[in-house]
């Protein structure tokens, strides 16, 4: 019988993949009510805010980015429910 190779042989567990922010790698200070294409990419179609698994931002910029997508909804720039 042959010697496995341990070469082949595929691993049961995932790798361990470095779960960072979005805004961290970028270098983000602060997210912009201004900034309306990027505060859209945080909301569904409904114009609902996405949460922090799917949106991909930690509890910092998550909180950050919810302000400022209410605050862009006020001053008219975005909507409040999708159309």
């Amino acid at each position: 019988m042959p010697p496995k190779d341990r070469n082949n042989k595929k691993s049961k567990f995932k790798r361990f993949r470095e779960r960072r922010c979005r805004f961290t790698r970028l270098g983000v200070e602060f997210i912009d009510w201004k900034d309306v294409n990027t505060l859209q990419r945080l909301c569904t179609g409904q114009g609902k805010i996405l949460g922090r698994k799917r949106s991909g931002s930690d509890a910092h910029f998550q909180r950050l980015a919810r302000q400022a997508i209410k605050r862009a909804r006020f001053m008219g720039l975005m909507p409040y429910v999708g159309s």
